[in-house]
């Protein structure tokens, strides 16, 4: 059986016949020098978070019981978070604004959690909390009680503990705290 070129086309092997790989092998070549050619687009920049503009969970300003301690590996034991010195019943508060997304109990401990937006949670343990799920907190809005000094990360005495993560990744809160420097009074010397 002979093959038969549709209508239009000259059959293959006859004069002015060109294969169709003949015909687009020169496009490629050409699309490929121009787009090899063509800068690379460049990578979206991720906008920084901004840093040291939370404020301090607890007032006054709290002694640092135990600083951030991270594993050197994430599954290695390790301090994820800050302790801060803090009686039982001390009203603790929301660093940054945000959107609760946990309010419950976690192993033996109550545990609130808020979410800030870039990635950004906030854990706080042991706290009481009358937050529901899905309650939008503004700066330094009251988030619960500190619980007491049994169901925390200091006992026999009471702390909260406060963990922040980003992503998957634990860091240290204290980096997101306003100005932490010790306040320095000049001496005066009076109007100029």
């Amino acid at each position: 059986m002979a093959y038969a070129a549709p209508a239009g086309r000259p059959a293959a092997g006859k004069a002015g016949a060109m294969k169709p790989i003949r015909r687009i092998t020169p496009l490629l070549l050409l699309a490929a020098a121009l787009l090899g050619a063509a800068p690379a687009a460049p990578r979206p920049v991720e906008a920084p978070v901004p840093h040291a503009a939370w404020s301090w969970p607890l007032e006054p300003r709290p002694a640092v019981a135990h600083p951030f301690d991270p594993p050197e590996r994430p599954w290695l034991s390790g301090h994820r978070g800050v302790d801060l010195a803090a009686s039982a019943g001390t009203t603790v508060g929301a660093p940054a604004p945000g959107t609760v997304v946990f309010v419950g109990w976690v192993v033996d401990r109550p545990v609130v959690t808020i979410d800030h937006g870039d990635g950004l949670r906030s854990s706080f343990e042991p706290v009481d909390s009358p937050l529901a799920v899905g309650v939008e907190v503004e700066k330094e809005a009251p988030l619960g009680t500190l619980g007491s000094a049994d169901a925390g990360h200091c006992a026999p005495a009471a702390c909260l503990h406060w963990g922040v993560r980003r992503g998957d990744e634990y860091v240290d809160p204290l980096q997101f705290i306003e100005d932490r420097r010790p306040s320095v009074l000049l001496p005066w010397a009076g109007p100029p």
